[in-house]
């Protein structure tokens, strides 16, 4: 079955196996935790392993997970990094009539209508839970709960609408970001614009924005030097490559829909400009080629930053013809 949220949260302890699964591997990673949490699993009773050691632990992995716990209490197995490879040692797994561990399914972005999605999503007693990358809408919520339950009790507009604009590509980073920002203003209770842009540097948003909002705008220069900046400070290729996409998900809505967000001053020139450049078709194709190069990423063991310094100086070359046509 598909799961939500709310479902994981009332109905973990119902199922034989969860997937939990999708581009936000911090947001993935929290709900791993939170499924420990829940189920009361003790250190001893959990048997942890990577997809690539299925067959080589084969023996070790049916013991641990069709024998009851010899200190007491319920058992659990998890397995990260999997991927439709993975579904039929997985199913051997789970369908074993003497399975007495929840079994945790961890994995990256999954293709519908896949070995392991379709097997978790129509299988008996089991879920599958996906884990899509924040955006304004869900970012939202999060930060104001988050930083509520921390005591905080106001949030100015313009620090709101900043944090929104600069994180949402990985859970866990916002949460620690998040934490960071609670303790920073601890003492009034209340945030506003300089202390996020203290607690989240504003050279690391500046190169961020500047890459972003100069690509879609055609600054070719520009966008290679942020990247480079960005690249230098230890950016992973995927984080990138998952803002890029959430970017142009962004555009997206606003060509289709006509309704600009609310842009933080210093980048809404760029972005009124992409709006006019780019059709629907195009941003269409973008994010079927974002798709294919996170897959990329993850499986030919290519240079993660060859393969994006490339996409984006092809894609920002695009960017800058579509400029040019515009105004001619």
């Amino acid at each position: 079955m598909k799961w939500k949220e709310s479902d994981f949260n009332s109905g973990i302890e119902t199922v034989r196996a969860v997937l939990i699964y999708g581009p936000d591997a911090g947001q993935v990673d929290e709900f791993c935790d939170s499924a420990i949490s829940k189920l009361g699993i003790e250190k001893d009773n959990l048997f942890a392993l990577d997809s690539d050691e299925l067959r080589e632990k084969q023996d070790a992995l049916f013991a641990e997970s069709c024998t009851p716990s010899m200190f007491g209490g319920r058992k659990m197995v998890m397995i990260s990094n999997a991927g439709d490879a993975s579904a039929r040692a997985i199913e051997e797994l789970i369908s074993h009539p003497s399975l007495c561990a929840t079994v945790v399914v961890a994995a990256g972005d999954l293709r519908a209508g896949g070995g392991l999605r379709s097997m978790f999503e129509s299988g008996e007693n089991l879920a599958a839970l996906a884990c899509y990358t924040d955006d304004a809408r869900t970012l939202t919520p999060l930060i104001r709960d988050t930083l509520s339950a921390a005591g905080i009790g106001r949030i100015h507009p313009d620090a709101m609408a900043y944090m929104t604009a600069h994180l949402g590509g990985d859970r866990g980073i916002t949460r620690g970001f998040l934490t960071k920002l609670s303790l920073y203003v601890d003492d009034k209770k209340t945030v506003d614009l300089e202390d996020v842009e203290k607690c989240l540097p504003d050279s690391a948003a500046a190169d961020m924005d500047d890459f972003l909002y100069s690509l879609t705008a055609g600054h070719v220069g520009q966008t290679m030097t942020a990247l480079d900046r960005l690249l230098y400070d230890n950016a992973e290729p995927n984080m990138l490559v998952r803002m890029l996409d959430g970017h142009f998900k962004k555009l997206m809505t606003a060509v289709v829909d006509g309704q600009l967000p609310r842009l933080f001053w210093k980048v809404a020139e760029k972005f009124n400009n992409a709006v006019k450049m780019w059709p629907e078709s195009e941003i269409t194709a973008v994010l079927v080629r974002l798709n294919e190069l996170e897959k990329q990423l993850r499986t030919t063991g290519m240079p993660g930053e060859v393969l994006l310094r490339d996409f984006a100086l092809k894609l920002s070359v695009r960017a800058a013809r579509l400029a040019i046509k515009r105004r001619n």
